[in-house]
């Protein structure tokens, strides 16, 4: 049996079915919002997985090209890893959901959302978010929801729900709210230089909207949700518990004065062994368990330290910053480099500039099909002092950098300014909290010492709050043990001007519009310091690109000329790309990329780019060569791929008896166009651009020229013999006949 729920959202019909599909799953909703179809399901295990101290939850994004009418590109032609898109939606639903499952919850949960349909009017993020927490919802599986999730924009100062495409594009803020009945669980969000107050509006009517939406589950769930199962607590004995913190809680005090990281984590750690070592002879087999208690030990004595002492685990104060070095140019054959040291944490961003040719291809079933920008994040394990295998990116790598990524964006020229492919990588060194931050202010270096004419510079921070009762206390540039203790991470970027990008995850039960208000003031003045120090390194971009940049020129050509300039098969493209060193890419509006790190080979490219698509006038003289020579005269390239006929009767201001006594193939000779008849066919003469110089050197001369000893009217094709005539219009090289193959973008 289907059951069928539908309400009217933001202008368009929402429609979820439970009962309809996947049945036995723990629970699903086919959810349908615009065009947009999507089915979210989630179940768990029935027996809680042993050994662990945290909640396994999994959330799958699972894109499909036939969404949006597509095939796959791959070899295979079939999905295969999830693309970055899905892996940022992926822990998008995935950041809201986690806070909202008991404590000691160790069944593995798995929710799984398959994109069906994509209608680019209907946030296909927010039919997700909503499609998990009702499939979580309606199921048996203990969960404190539901939730609401939507996206914000901006447009003529009006805030608007599910800003469709087109509208996204005109919105100067874009931002998803995931909420509860009572706070704010995650918000995403991109601006363009956007103030702070705005931002807390934009949260805050996010905030409100979100709650029709946990109205509408909430009826959902009464008229088709299970009953929630008995599933298992996983809960530390008290005695075992008391026992863990009489013997950790003094050690643990005297070891949190360090300021030093991985001072502070050894001694940490010894710590936590001695004390399992003394307590497993009474109670074997729980090292799990003491070493969770462990944790909340310390957890609980580093938000003590904060709410009542007002001390951070490194000395410092609420709202100091760590000490902040920037260095630009370390690396001399890149592009650009910037190394931004921030207390313990270090990255080094490496900008790289490419041509036309080097755009990413996106191969998802988003609007996006290509990226001329790109911010790519890593993070080894040396970072932190760990040993483990490298491998390709994992999620919170793709998540690090799109949130970089997203921060600079507004503050890129366009494509008109600098027609370059950006490619910035931040290399983690160093890692101590808030490295995504840091990957933004080292990137801002490296695209001023890349030379990139940015529109202003950026930096960022991370906030954090630590919330006991009624007393808060918000922390500015958290570092690592703050973040996972404490109830807030909270990243903000921007430039002097506003913010450009969010992202803030709450663990905290309630989060009020003055905490989140003075978050962001805090992290504003945080951010002009940091911004300070930056400029100190490199006040502005660079007026020159890197030697070792390539130079960038475009031509815009007519449409009709690309097949000239490509040639039959791409051999007359190739062959100006082999000569000059260069690469070349062409759109199909006519404009024509040269690019090539060699000025002298950029220029020649240009050139040899310019004189195939330039015409030929008449009374404009030119120096051509000779490429056959016929009984009535000889035909001459005066551009490429463009030649006329000099006839026997125009070779010379003398009477000329054979073609062969004035000119040979491959001679070349000045001449002048004198007519372009209506079949396009170029005729010229050598004779007249004779007389033309010697007229230029004040010589007289007659009017008429002297008869030549061949009629102009003489056999077929002008003189010659029978199958020897000049070739007809349009059969010429350069101009009709089958359009010639080529590469093209």
């Amino acid at each position: 049996m289907t059951d069928r729920f539908e309400i009217e959202y933001a202008g368009r019909p929402l429609v979820i079915e439970v009962g309809k599909v996947a049945r036995q799953a723990g629970g699903s909703a086919l959810v349908r919002y615009g065009d947009s179809v999507i089915l979210a399901t989630a179940t768990a295990s029935r027996e809680p997985r042993q050994g662990i101290d945290f909640f396994p939850l999994l959330v799958d994004w699972e894109e499909r090209q036939y969404s949006v009418g597509r095939i796959p590109g791959s070899f295979f032609r079939r999905e295969g890893r999830p693309s970055e898109r899905a892996i940022l939606c992926a822990r998008l639903t995935d950041r809201p959901l986690r806070p909202r499952f008991p404590k000691g919850f160790r069944n593995d949960v798995q929710v799984v959302v398959t994109v069906f349909s994509v209608d680019p009017g209907s946030p296909i993020e927010f039919a997700g978010l909503l499609g998990a927490s009702t499939a979580l919802s309606v199921s048996d599986i203990p969960f404190d929801g539901p939730i609401g999730a939507v996206v914000v924009g901006r447009l003529g100062g009006e805030f608007v729900i599910n800003p469709g495409l087109e509208q996204m594009h005109e919105s100067d803020i874009r931002v998803i709210v995931a909420a509860s009945r009572d706070a704010v669980l995650m918000v995403e969000a991109e601006a363009d230089q956007v103030p702070e107050e705005d931002v807390t509006e934009a949260i805050f009517f996010a905030f409100e909207a979100c709650q029709d939406l946990i109205i509408f589950q909430e009826r959902i769930a009464r008229a088709v949700g299970r009953p929630k199962g008995d599933y298992p607590i996983h809960s530390v004995p008290a005695e075992l518990a008391k026992a863990v913190r009489k013997a950790a809680l003094p050690r643990i005090r005297a070891v949190l004065g360090s300021p030093d990281k991985l001072t502070r984590e050894n001694a940490l750690d010894e710590v936590e062994s001695e004390v399992k070592e003394a307590l497993l002879a009474d109670w074997p087999d729980s090292a799990t368990d003491i070493g969770e208690v462990f944790k909340l030990t310390l957890r609980e004595e580093v938000r003590r330290m904060v709410i009542e002492e007002g001390r951070r685990p490194d000395g410092r104060k609420p709202d100091e910053v760590r000490q902040v070095t920037c260095e630009v140019g370390i690396l001399p054959r890149t592009h650009g480099s910037g190394l931004f040291t921030r207390g313990q944490t270090q990255v080094l961003t490496i900008a790289t500039l490419g041509s036309v040719g080097d755009v990413q291809k996106i191969d998802s079933p988003g609007a996006e099909t290509e990226k001329r920008y790109m911010h790519h994040y890593n993070f080894p394990a040396y970072s932190v002092g760990e040993v483990r295998p490298m491998r390709g990116p994992g999620r919170r790598e793709i998540g690090h950098g799109a949130l970089a990524e997203r921060a600079l964006l507004t503050v890129l020229p366009e494509d008109e300014e600098f027609p370059y492919i950006i490619r910035l990588v931040s290399e983690v060194l160093e890692s101590n909290g808030s490295t995504s931050m840091a990957s933004v202010c080292g990137s801002t270096l490296a695209l001023m010492d890349a030379g990139v004419p940015i529109a202003a510079p950026v930096s960022g921070v991370a906030m954090g709050l630590i919330k006991e009762g009624q007393k808060s206390v918000v922390l500015t540039d958290i570092q690592g043990v703050e973040d996972f203790y404490g109830d807030m991470d909270f990243k903000v970027a921007g430039t002097a001007s506003g913010v450009t990008a969010i992202q803030m995850d709450i663990k905290a039960t309630g989060l009020d519009r003055a905490t989140i208000g003075k978050a962001l003031e805090q992290a504003r003045k945080a951010r002009l310091h940091i911004l300070e120090k930056m400029l100190q390194a490199l006040p502005a971009p660079r007026k020159e690109l890197s030697p070792y940049a390539p130079r960038i020129i475009i031509l815009k050509v007519h449409p009709d000329k690309i097949r000239e300039i490509i040639g039959p098969g791409g051999k007359v493209i190739n062959r100006i790309i082999a000569e000059t060193d260069t690469k070349i890419d062409i759109e199909d509006d006519g404009r024509v990329y040269v690019a090539g790190v060699n000025k002298e080979g950029t220029d020649r490219a240009v050139r040899m780019i310019e004189d195939i698509v330039r015409e030929v006038e008449v009374g404009k003289t030119y120096q051509g060569r000779v490429t056959r020579v016929t009984p009535f005269g000889a035909f001459v390239e005066v551009l490429p791929g463009k030649e006329g006929l000099v006839h026997i009767s125009k070779l010379a201001e003398e009477r000329v008896e054979r073609t062969e006594d004035i000119v040979n193939v491959g001679d070349e000779i000045t001449v002048k166009c004198t007519e372009i008849d209506n079949l396009g066919r170029i005729n010229l003469s050598r004779r007249d651009a004779l007389r033309d110089e010697r007229r230029a050197r004040g010589e007289t001369v007659p009017d008429e020229p002297p008869e030549s000893g061949r009629s102009a009217r003489s056999g077929p094709g002008r003189g010659g013999r029978a199958g020897e005539g000049r070739p007809r219009g349009g059969q010429g090289p350069g101009r009709g006949g089958r359009p010639p193959r080529g590469r093209r973008r």
